[in-house]
């Protein structure tokens, strides 16, 4: 017969929670000392890149988080503006917190113009250094930055210098597939999103809510 303890717990159970206690504790006193130890204060580079889906949607999460915190927003999407978002018509609600600047003209495969696609990419660059020379601005989105800066629309060190000349407690979120090297190399959290299945595949459209 199992045997039980004061708290109606059998023997075998109350084990198992002793043990999981100890190596909660011993991971709480890791967890702690490395807190402890990234103790700067200081903004930083995001780049959310990769084939798979939640570049974007992880991005304008970060977006709403800096608001509910108070801090001012700015946006630039690049290549996207051809159909307005949900998450477009949301932040448009909110002025006074966030601008928001949709300035591509639809997917690469849609516009088929180079040289157009080099004007507007180029044009939403000089939004997106408004932005980082603005201190109130606390994050700012490049949504699909990576794309021009793939496709070579905008000159990926002269992109980088921007980056590094922003206010000292200024976030940036870059999202995109094909992030260049060189902008990995000077972020500061880097993610790379993986597909393992994707609706598309089995014939399912972009649906409202879920992809734009």
């Amino acid at each position: 017969m199992t045997q039980q303890n004061n708290d109606g717990i059998d023997e075998q159970t109350a084990a198992l929670n002793e043990r999981h206690r100890v190596r909660m504790e011993r991971k709480k006193a890791i967890i702690d000392a490395k807190i402890a130890a990234a103790d700067k204060e200081i903004g930083i580079i995001i780049v959310n890149t990769g084939n798979g889906k939640g570049k974007s949607s992880s991005g304008f999460g970060m977006v709403i988080r800096a608001m509910g915190h108070g801090m001012k927003v700015g946006v630039v999407q690049f290549i996207k503006g051809a159909m307005q978002t949900g998450e477009e018509l949301f932040l448009r609600r909110f002025p006074m917190e966030v601008s928001f600047h949709s300035m591509g003209e639809g997917y690469t495969w849609e516009t088929q113009n180079r040289e157009r696609d080099i004007e507007k990419a180029q044009l939403a660059w000089e939004q997106a250094k408004r932005f980082l020379a603005d201190p109130e601005i606390g994050l700012v989105l490049f949504d699909e930055l990576n794309i021009a800066l793939k496709y070579r629309y905008l000159d990926v060190d002269t992109v980088i210098n921007d980056l590094l000349a922003r206010p000292a407690m200024q976030h940036v979120v870059i999202t995109g597939r094909g992030a260049p090297p060189e902008l990995i190399a000077i972020a500061d959290t880097v993610t790379e999103m993986e597909v393992v299945k994707h609706a598309f595949k089995a014939g399912i459209g972009a649906q409202l809510g879920t992809e734009w």
